[in-house]
Order: structure tokens, then sequence, then C-alpha cells
């Protein structure tokens, strides 16, 4: 069993002794404790939740809920949503905050509660920090049996975040009409099989293939959207005659695209593309973190726009565009992050974006991903001993490095010409996380080989 408390709420496999799996008493300890924490902030005592639809979001809602009532908060429960739906919600409900039930790309055994502040947006270090220290102190107080929260449901945000998406200036839906697109939706059978076909039918997409779309939560693949998961939908695209695909991961703020030949476009290419149509209707920044493609860099300057990068993790994406003024950021994982709407990660704004351009493109899918330059990245760790100093290593590699641009907000990156590797060390285990990228696979992989050698003869010189 296995239980996170990270600054960005909590989760774990479901089951277990409390406090080694996420069991009913570890939910309502937290709950109670982002209740509490709410309190400190303002009299605002509203909160929206909502979940994915993996089998054990219904018991862990009701246990969310009913805490939080008991902690005199007003509920306003989306049941079966997106987080990028709850986020908006958030704003829309004027809501002191959010609480999304989504592990996200992880198994099924896994469950989760992403917290949010009273701007729909992930929390920030600090708060949670805070929301930690009170959920072990367990100094708060549940209210009054007159003072109990009220619960309530609404069930029709996807749909407003669908209108919202449509609205949007730079969404055509005229131009994706008129293409005649026929898409192929991989849903893995949670809430993106609610949302997207609505979407997309929505924009005028001709026709949709649906593909694990019924919202029960039984995982047919690895959720998380990689090449290797995604076999089935890639299978159809080559046999059939379609334009392209969409993979979603089980909360839908992650977007995997896939060319008319089953061939990924790749989760990192899927911000550079929807920047690279933002960036040709209007000049501005842009920003992902430091373990994302260079290809976004390039579009952003051959654009005249700058690109910044930030620290890993969406709060500290949203933090450095805000910072930067950019129109467009995210995560080379697929996340799309489109201030115009809201600051978060979002796959139907995503979708929405992509689809125009490819329709103005007059392009295919893979012709439009060869449009753009092309790089790899290579993902590789290295385990170490509890013993061993990692702060130590990553400062011996800056020191080794030093003559190179060099960035340090997060764990080490260090550039040659085009080609990088970041390392950063994990929070949770003794191992640093090495990517690497370049214009081909062998020389990421070769640049990455080169760090963990690097590595390797820093420990064994410590050691003598």
């Amino acid at each position: 069993m296995t239980l996170i408390k990270s600054i960005s709420g909590i989760r774990g496999t479901i089951g277990g002794k409390t406090g080694d799996g996420l069991t009913p008493v570890d939910i309502v300890k937290f709950s109670s404790a982002y209740a509490a924490w709410l309190r400190t902030k303002s009299d605002n005592n509203k909160v929206v939740i909502g979940r994915d639809a993996r089998p054990t979001g219904e018991m862990v809602s009701k246990l969310v809920s009913a805490t939080l009532q008991g902690m005199g908060m007003h509920v306003v429960d989306l049941g079966l949503s997106t987080t990028p739906t709850v986020e908006i919600a958030v704003v829309l409900e004027k809501a002191a905050g959010g609480i999304i039930l989504t592990a996200s790309h992880n198994p099924v055994q896994w469950n989760a509660l992403k917290l949010l502040n009273h701007k729909g947006e992930f929390i920030s270090g600090e708060d949670g920090q805070a929301i930690l220290d009170l959920a072990e102190s367990g100094d708060y107080n549940f209210s009054e049996v007159k003072k109990i929260g009220k619960y309530t449901t609404q069930d029709h945000y996807i749909q407003k975040h669908i209108d919202m998406v449509i609205d949007l200036p730079l969404v055509d839906v005229a131009a994706i009409r008129d293409r005649k697109f026929k898409v192929v939706v991989d849903a893995v059978n949670s809430t993106g099989g609610i949302a997207i076909p609505k979407l997309l039918k929505s924009l005028g997409v001709a026709e949709v293939r649906e593909l694990y779309c019924y919202p029960d939560g039984n995982f047919p693949h690895n959720p998380e959207p990689l090449p290797e998961n995604i076999t089935h939908i890639s299978n159809e695209l080559a046999n059939g005659s379609y334009d392209l695909g969409f993979v979603l991961d089980p909360d839908v703020d992650r977007l995997a695209i896939v060319n008319e030949d089953g061939t990924p476009f790749g989760e990192e290419y899927t911000l550079v593309a929807v920047a690279d149509y933002i960036l040709s209707q209007q000049k501005g920044n842009t920003v992902s973190n430091l373990s994302s493609t260079r290809a976004l860099r390039d579009v952003t300057e051959k654009r005249g726009g700058r690109y910044e990068a930030s620290a890993v993790g969406e709060v500290n994406v949203v933090t450095k565009m805000k910072e930067t003024n950019a129109i467009i950021g995210g995560e080379g994982n697929g996340g799309i992050i489109y201030p115009e709407l809201h600051y978060g990660r979002d796959a139907l704004v995503g979708i929405a974006l992509f689809l125009t351009h490819l329709a103005k493109s007059e392009k295919s899918c893979s012709q439009l991903r060869a449009s753009f330059p092309s790089y790899h990245i290579s993902k590789n760790k290295i385990e170490l001993t509890p013993e061993i100093d990692v702060d130590g290593i990553l400062e011996a590699i800056k020191e080794r490095y030093k003559n190179q641009p060099i960035n340090t907000i997060d764990g080490v990156k260090v550039e040659f010409d085009k080609e990088w590797v970041h390392l950063r060390k994990s929070n949770t285990e003794p191992i640093i996380r090495i990517y690497s990228e370049s214009d081909s696979e062998s020389k990421a992989e070769h640049l990455a080989q080169k760090m963990i050698s690097d590595i390797k003869e820093i420990i064994s010189y410590k050691e003598d």
C-alpha cells in the first residue's frame, strides 16, 4: 500500500492500514484539514468537488462531501467530471476552493484528492504545507448541528465548459466543419468519454469513432497516454480512414494525438502545435517546464516571442506564465494551459485549438507534425543508496559543466547548443531522474549515458 502526502494533495492506493494507504480515515483527515485551511482564508464556505470515473470515486466522493459538510462547508458536487471542468466551476460558482477526486494517469487501484484555491488553480507549496501541518496537528473544530454545510449537485458544467471553449475567438468551428474531420477517441473509460465526443460534435467534426468511452472506470490499458499504451487506437487509425486520434488520461487534463497513419504525434508536440497556432494569431510569450522539448522555444522565437522555462509541476508553470504574461504554456506531457480560458491544463481547449490549426493548415496530421523542429527526449534514472548525498552530486555536476549554460531552479539543467540534460532528484526515493534531448534518439540516449557515467565517477571519487 502507498500513501503520498504532498503539498499539492494526497494520493494513494485504496485500502490497507491508516497512514499506509488511502483509507477512509485518511480521506476524512485531509478533507478536514483542507476545510480548516479554507476557513483561515475567508468566510466563503462553498467548495466544488468532482471526480473521474474510477470505481472508488463514488466512495471517496461521499467521504469528502460528508467531511466538508461536517466542517460547515457547502458542497457543490459535479459528480463525474474532468479536472479542468472543476477548475472552471470553482470560479463560476465563486467558491472558496475545490477538490478533484482523481489519481490522474495512475492505475485503477489509486485515487487522490487534488486541492484547488479560490481561483480554480492548484494550491501553492506554502499553502499545501499549511494543510499538511493542520492534518498532522488536528487543530480544528467540526461544526455544530445548526452550522452543518449543505450539499447540492450540478450536472451542467461539462456542457458549460464546452460552450466556453467553442466561444473562444481563436477556435474556428466553421474551419473545422469544412474539413469534415473523422476522429477516433480513446477516453480510457473515464470522464473524457462524456466530455470529448460532445465537444467534437459541437466543433463540427463529421465522424467520431469512440473507443473506451463508457465512463465505468475499468481502464482497458495503462491509463497514461504513452505510445506503448495506445496500440488499439493506433491500429484503428492505421487500418481505417480517419484523419487523427485523441487519447485522454482519466481526468482529461492531458492530451495525446495520433496521426492518420497510427503513428504518435508525440505528447511533447501537443503543446508545440497549439502554441504555434496561437503565436501565428498574436505575438506573445510561452512557458513550459525544464523537462519539456526545446521545440517550443524554437517555435516561439521564430514567431517573435520569448520562451521561459519553469520548475516541473503545473503550479510552477502557471506562476511563471503569470510572471511573463505568457499567452500559452503547459507541460510536455500533453498539458495545454490557455489563460484566455483558465490557468489549468485542459485537454478540451487543446483539442479545439489543435483542430483549428490543423483545419487552417490544410495539412494532414502527420504533415503538420513534420513541419516542426524534430527533437527526441530520453528519460532515464539512476538509483542510489540512501547514504549517498544527492545534492552533493548535483553540485559536482554543476561544477563540472560550469562553462555551459546551466539552470538550477529545479535540479540541474545543462545546455549544449540545441541539446540539453536535466537532472532532478526524487523527493521520495534515492533516485536522480535524467532527461536528455537531442535531434535523434541515439544522441539523446548517448547524452544521458554520458551523464550517468559522470555521476558514477563522482560517486566513486567521493567514496575514495
